[in-house]
C-alpha cells in the first residue's frame, strides 16, 4: 500500500511539476503571452455559456436575473480595471440577490 501510495505521489508531483520547468524556458515566446492573454478570456467565455444555457434552457423566471447579472458583471469588469475575481463576485451576488428578493 505504502509503494502504491509513493508512486501516485511521484507521478502526481511530476505532472504537476513539469509544466513550470517547461514553462520556464517559455516564458519570452509569443505564443505563451498571446495565451496569457486569450486563455482566460476563453475559460470565462466557456463557463458563462455553459451557465447560462443551463439558466435559459430550464429557468425561464431567472432568465431575465441571469442576463442582468451578467450585464453588471461585464459592466463592472470593464469600468474597475478588468479585476476578474471582484466583477464574477459581484455578478454572482446581484444574481442571487435578483433570484432570492424579487
Amino acid at each position: 500500500m505504502i509503494a502504491v501510495l509513493a508512486i501516485v505521489f511521484t507521478i502526481t508531483l511530476a505532472l504537476r511539476a513539469v509544466p513550470f520547468a517547461v514553462l520556464g524556458g517559455l516564458r519570452g515566446s509569443a505564443v505563451v503571452r498571446q495565451l496569457s492573454v486569450w486563455m482566460p478570456v476563453g475559460i470565462l467565455a466557456i463557463l458563462a455559456i455553459t451557465a447560462l444555457h443551463g439558466t435559459l434552457t430550464k429557468d425561464a423566471h431567472g432568465a431575465r436575473y441571469a442576463l442582468l447579472a451578467t450585464a453588471v458583471t461585464i459592466g463592472v469588469h470593464l469600468s474597475l480595471g478588468r479585476r476578474t475575481i471582484l466583477s464574477v463576485g459581484i455578478g454572482t451576488g446581484v444574481y442571487v440577490l435578483l433570484l432570492n428578493t424579487l
